[in-house]
């Protein structure tokens, strides 16, 4: 059980990571903007952690400040940045277009740790990333007709890829100074300030005056963002990036059954596909 619980924390990440619509679509529907609920999940997640380690161990909070660009690749380069990039390719292509070239990111991961850490490309590899790649494809509906694309959308939503990817290579380089909860406190410590740009008082204001509201940012922050990460940077810390990035690719077949349990959205033979596609990845890779 030992040697593959790093597995069930990835693969239980993507799933966590897949129930974000649920949120997002309730805080749109109060009013408040992308920006405003980047600002939310960071900055709360900043303060949510914050408070959790406090009480936990204040030791989490000790770094060397010779270590602090790599928080700032993990926390603005990787999560912030990220963030943008995709919501601003969902407004300028079609919601697959978008999900699916943010799972180019994988393939970045295993590029990138096969250069920087000599992590071998296997056969077992290349074929778990094609098939998370396929079932991605599938699940979103990417080949229903309906993709609509931009040149510059395209260009944002392989850059979302590439940022999303970057967290397992800066998050391979923190963990090995120090343990997960410091990696992760550190990295939202940077996306929340940094999201501070977003900031609209008055949008915020109305949006919470709203009932329910503040419990959906509440879920959004612990359950899709909180939760998620600290499984995830616990999983990168053992087994290789690339791995661990195929295996979250279980977040859009989530967000898949998300749609059609919760919003009511048509079971299409595609998303049967693509979800058989992405659990053989994860046989493949177990």
């Amino acid at each position: 059980m030992k040697k593959y619980l790093p597995h069930i924390c990835v693969l239980a990440s993507g799933v966590l990571w897949g129930l974000i619509g649920i949120f997002n679509r309730r805080l749109t529907g109060a009013g408040l903007s992308v920006g405003s609920i980047v600002l939310i999940r960071n900055f709360g997640s900043m303060l949510e952690l914050g408070v959790l380690f406090l009480l936990k161990d204040p030791k989490i909070f000790r770094i060397k400040a010779r270590h602090i660009p790599i928080f700032l690749g993990t926390g603005v380069v990787s999560v912030l940045l990220f963030t943008l990039c995709y919501f601003t390719c969902q407004k300028l292509c079609s919601l697959a277009v978008a999900a699916v070239l943010l799972y180019t990111s994988p393939a970045f991961v295993v590029i990138l740790s096969a250069i920087l850490w000599k992590d071998k490309i296997t056969k077992r590899k290349l074929i778990a990333l094609l098939l998370a790649f396929l079932g991605a494809t599938l699940v979103t509906g990417l080949w229903s007709g309906d993709a609509s694309v931009t040149a510059w959308g395209a260009a944002l939503g392989v850059a979302s890829g590439l940022f999303y990817g970057l967290y397992s290579i800066f998050g391979r380089y923190a963990l090995a100074h120090y343990k997960p909860f410091t990696v992760t406190f550190y990295t939202f410590l940077f996306a929340g300030l940094g999201a501070l740009a977003a900031l609209r008082p008055a949008e915020l204001a109305a949006g919470f005056a709203t009932p329910g509201v503040a419990l959906t940012a509440f879920g959004l922050i612990a359950v899709c963002t909180v939760a998620p990460y600290l499984l995830y940077t616990y999983g990168l810390a053992g087994m290789d990036s690339g791995k661990a990035a195929i295996l979250a690719s279980v977040e859009p077949v989530t967000a898949a059954v998300v749609g059609v349990l919760a919003f009511g959205e048509p079971m299409r033979a595609a998303v049967l596909l693509g979800l058989a596609c992405i659990l053989l990845c994860v046989y493949i890779l177990k």
